[in-house]
């Protein structure tokens, strides 16, 4: 029996990806009748048709998605085994971290901290959408994401979210704000507040507990940001809806101060990996010292 061709494989998962012949074969700077002389190549290789045509789409038939879960699976093991040994060599190891934009940079430091200043360990961070950072973590361009928000678990992308924190969630404001107003409910009335958006799950939690308590907050600011959001709390812009752990450095200092704790309402931090062959030991390590 003759051996697999691994390029005919790699054609076949790009138009599959693609579902379009014309533009995976400029993605592949091939010509479409070599390409898709490469995917009968395959086809008759398998014994199967791995394509069906309707209109100018070529849709997978069942034998295709077959193929195609496979070709990921070897693609996505051979990709792995090379950043794995790309680093085999080297004094020090790496790892790659994805953090979600809006997260608390205290809450990244305080994760990150038993790596940081290692000699032998080199640490990589990078900032984004949530969507941007797991398409890098299953192209194993990262090791790990934090995001406060984890996603759902799929045949797809079987994600392995893991809850590594969670911190309450307060009133912070400048002391001069606050000044002369005992009660909270006349503060809350009486100045405007810095709030997350509305697609946030602190917002919803926010407007229930508001609700619940028959208030209608003024609105200085919706921050899709925590950092700016502590930028504007320091500035008085108004009350911030804040985990303490964002504003950390500015309550011990006394610049800003913890008004009340909304009751009920947390953040939830969450560390997202991939099942892996080959994992990499530095994220194991930064997972078990938050136990």
């Amino acid at each position: 029996m003759s051996l697999m061709n691994y390029k005919h494989l790699r054609y076949f998962q790009a138009v599959a990806h693609d579902g379009n012949l014309t533009r995976a074969a400029q993605a592949l700077n091939l010509s479409q009748s070599a390409l898709s002389t490469q995917i009968r190549t395959l086809e008759d290789r398998l014994g199967h048709n791995l394509f069906d045509r309707i209109g100018r789409q070529l849709v997978l038939t069942e034998a295709g998605r077959i193929a195609l879960d496979y070709a990921d699976a070897i693609f996505k093991t051979g990709d792995e085994m090379i950043a794995v040994l790309a680093q085999s060599d080297t004094g020090r190891r790496a790892v790659r971290v994805g953090a979600l934009a809006t997260l608390s940079r205290n809450f990244q430091l305080d994760f990150l901290r038993p790596l940081i200043a290692r000699s032998d360990v080199e640490v990589i961070l990078r900032s984004g959408s949530q969507g941007e950072l797991l398409s890098d973590l299953q192209a194993l361009r990262l090791d790990i994401v934090l995001t406060n928000t984890p996603p759902p678990r799929d045949r797809a992308a079987p994600w392995l979210a893991q809850k590594i924190s969670e911190q309450p969630v307060s009133l912070i404001a400048t002391p001069e704000l606050c000044a002369g107003r005992d009660d909270l409910t006349t503060l809350l009335t009486h100045e405007a507040l810095v709030l997350p958006t509305l697609e946030t799950g602190l917002r919803a939690g926010f407007d229930l507990w508001a609700a619940r308590l028959g208030l209608r907050p003024q609105i200085a600011a919706e921050v899709d940001d925590i950092a700016m959001m502590r930028l504007l709390a320091r500035e008085g812009a108004g009350i911030a809806v804040l985990p303490p752990i964002a504003v950390r450095d500015e309550l011990a200092s006394g610049l800003l101060i913890e008004v009340a704790q909304i009751d009920g309402l947390v953040e939830s931090f969450h560390a997202i990996t991939l099942s892996r062959r080959f994992p990499n030991p530095l994220v194991d390590e930064l997972l078990q010292a938050q136990g």
